[in-house]
């Protein structure tokens, strides 16, 4: 069955007691059970699970080819749970380029654990082959990179880390399953933030990881999410369970109009560097044209004249917002080092941009007029 087809049947069955089409919401705290607390109907209490969140599981798992999923209330709940089943001593492998938060977790976080990272390029498969160690229970991958757009070849990497029986974590983010499947390539975890793209409308937040096999790791993680609180509401669970019916479609877009703006603003003369993967200029364009369908609606540039013009762009702009934030509906612009503070280490004049559903045309002209 194809994708688009997945995205808009995964997780839609009928209601069983009305026949209603659009899924429930089930907001109920708690359920009952048996004087034995037995389960009579499948759930005891929310923090557990509950039957929206079921169905957006089950539906994550099918778009990406796993046996199992669970979600969480943000994107960071989730990668905070997978680290948070390992034992202490263990040694984690981060990419260079991540997300911020992700940065700031395992500098000042995972040594409280008694975690290690450790953190290399991962384009150098070879650096990537060294810095596994006895004790390196996961290779944590971004691809493509928050906010550089660096490319990294899940397969290779997936070759080199299970030839030493260590897991790999795809953030697959940006990309969606719509875009690149992970599973299919090698990894065996998956990462989202379903606050962005699954979402789709900037009024969601969320966070899933879907797991190619079905095994002990999904207990392990079921429980820190009982444990710890990081569940998923019901209501935002039902938000992205509706956001993805038309995932498929809206990554088409989003992935056209970036491509179009990519090409724009390489030929713009007051543009230094533009950072997609779209381009036949881009390191690791070979690479996503393997692993990709199409490549993706976030880009980054930097601007000629440093901080100074870099800022000055990003407050020119009309169509183009400035906020954080990606995936939805609109085009957002973000001068990255100013929001990542101290872990940043974004270029000065690097603007992030999230290309949203407007007409290319527009949002072209937009950027072109603010580098004037």
């Amino acid at each position: 069955m194809k994708i688009e087809t997945i995205a808009v049947h995964a997780g839609a069955e009928v209601d069983s007691s009305t026949g209603a089409v659009a899924p429930p919401i089930h907001l109920s705290t708690t359920y009952e059970h048996g004087p034995a607390s037995e389960e009579i109907h499948g759930y005891s209490y929310i923090r557990e699970k509950n039957p929206t969140q079921s169905r957006l599981e089950e539906a994550l798992a099918q778009l990406d080819g796993g046996e199992a999923a669970a979600v969480f209330s943000s994107g960071m709940a989730a990668g905070v749970a997978i680290l948070q089943t390992l034992p202490p001593g263990s040694n984690v492998i981060f990419p260079d380029d991540i997300y911020v938060t992700f940065r700031r977790l395992y500098r000042d976080f995972l040594p409280n654990w008694g975690i290690h990272s450790t953190v290399v390029d991962q384009q150098n498969l070879a650096g990537l082959k060294a810095a596994i160690r006895p004790n390196t229970r996961l290779v944590w991958v971004d691809t493509p990179s928050n906010p550089l757009m660096k490319i990294s070849d899940i397969k290779a990497i997936s070759e080199i880390a299970h030839a030493s029986n260590v897991p790999v974590l795809v953030d697959n983010t940006f990309a969606t399953p719509i875009i690149q499947r992970p599973i299919g390539l090698g990894a065996d975890i998956v990462l989202y933030s379903t606050t962005k793209y699954f979402g789709g409308h900037s009024d969601v937040q969320g966070g899933a990881l879907v797991l190619g096999k079905r095994s002990d790791l999904v207990k392990k993680l079921l429980s820190v999410r009982q444990v710890l609180g990081s569940v998923s509401s019901p209501f935002n669970s039902w938000l992205v369970l509706r956001g993805l019916r038309t995932l498929p479609c809206r990554m088409e877009r989003h992935s056209s109009n970036a491509n179009a703006i990519a090409t724009a603003l390489k030929k713009a003369s007051n543009v230094e560097a533009v950072f997609y993967p779209g381009l036949l200029t881009h390191e690791g364009h070979d690479i996503a044209k393997r692993q990709m369908k199409y490549f993706g609606g976030m880009l980054s540039f930097q601007v000629r004249g440093g901080y100074d013009q870099a800022v000055r762009v990003a407050s020119r702009v009309k169509l183009f917002l400035n906020a954080t934030s990606l995936g939805g509906t609109e085009s957002l612009i973000e001068h990255r080092a100013s929001n990542e503070g101290e872990y940043s280490t974004a270029q000065p004049n690097l603007l992030r941009l999230s290309v949203g559903l407007e007409h290319p045309d527009d949002i072209i002209e937009d950027l072109l007029q603010a580098l004037r």
